[in-house]
């Protein structure tokens, strides 16, 4: 019979290339996932691993042991899943990431939703973009909030994806700027010559900004680059420069800025909520979903440019969350209107 924490072991391996690395991953000592591996060669009677002085890797059973595995793993939850939607009361510990702009606007939102779930715990993390969908495949977290430049992010074999809000590039100017007036027409050939300022090259929010640039007057400007987007916000509320940012990142609530959309229809990402499908019938993780799109709704209502997904069916039932949802908006209800306070 084979071990399921030694399955979990060499699935990780799989993942992380090395032993090192999955020990990282798991918790492990490095001799501790040396021995797992061992023993779950002694139950299969084969050489699961190629071992130099240097370096480990799977052998071709290894490789075919890995995908079986992945399937027994899926099952298993899938199993566990049954049995607690059974039960009915969400319960136990639910693990979310979320790329940082959408981990500081869907957490306020969040825990008001789920703290009347007395027995369910939530941890919200944040991680790079690109990361949030292995981490939900490794099993490392329940659900991730991705973010979608291209349209790439489609279910799999394993994965559920849901589309909870369009998030479109903005400008974002310092309150005295001439663009702070509504009235006056947003000409991006006119502000090439401003000081931009934006992510460093490579960073998707970057690609976007230089994507809308590009489209209407040739040559990208060279912009100051800056990590972190809160950053730009507040260097732009001192007045420093101007920027093109996701609308999303307006949560944040920096206060000292004059928000405007581009004309026509600018660059922007899809946001996106992941969870495993073995896992999505699973009560805590049902109602965390079900509460991350109540979430999205309201988000989409305060910041003006965000529009939301087509809400799903099963949120229908989740009527004491948006209660308490509207409740709480006059205190945030001009989020997206009066940064400039």
């Amino acid at each position: 019979m084979l071990d399921l924490r030694r399955l979990v072991v060499i699935c990780e391996f799989a993942r992380r290339g090395s032993i090192v690395a999955t020990a990282e991953s798991l918790g492990y000592s490095p001799s501790a996932v040396s021995q797992q591996l061992v023993a779950l060669e002694r139950e299969t009677g084969t050489a699961l691993i190629d071992r130099t002085a240097r370096s480990a890797e799977l052998t071709d059973a290894g490789r075919r042991l890995v995908a079986h595995a992945e399937r027994i793993l899926s099952m298993v939850e899938e199993a566990e899943s049954d049995l607690s939607a059974q039960a009915g009361t969400p319960s136990g510990r639910v693990v979310v990431t979320a790329f940082p702009t959408a981990a500081v606007a869907f957490a306020p939102a969040l825990a008001r939703s789920l703290r009347r779930h007395t027995e369910l715990t939530l941890r919200l993390g944040q991680s790079r973009s690109g990361r949030g969908m292995r981490e939900v495949q490794s099993g490392e977290v329940d659900i991730a909030l991705v973010d979608d430049w291209y349209g790439r992010v489609r279910d799999s074999e394993n994965l559920r994806v849901f589309t909870l809000l369009r998030d479109p590039l903005v400008l974002v100017v310092p309150r005295k700027h001439r663009l702070a007036d509504p009235d006056v027409p947003v000409d991006l050939r006119e502000l090439r010559d401003e000081p931009w300022m934006a992510t460093p090259d490579g960073e998707p929010s970057r690609l976007a900004m230089d994507r809308l640039l590009v489209d209407v007057g040739g040559t990208k400007p060279t912009p100051w680059e800056f990590e972190g987007l809160g950053t730009i916000l507040s260097l732009v509320a001192k007045g420093i420069g101007i920027a093109a940012v996701p609308a999303l990142a307006l949560a944040a609530g920096v206060r000292g800025l004059a928000v405007r959309q581009f004309p026509g229809n600018p660059v922007g990402r899809d946001v996106h909520a992941v969870a495993r499908g073995s896992s999505v019938n699973r009560p805590a993780v049902s109602v965390t979903l079900r509460a991350i799109h109540v979430a999205a709704r309201y988000i989409a209502a305060d910041l003006d440019p965000v529009r939301p997904a087509e809400r799903p069916s099963d949120d229908e039932g989740d009527a004491d969350d948006q209660t308490g949802d509207r409740r709480d908006r006059s205190a945030r209800g001009a989020m997206g209107r009066a940064f400039g306070e």
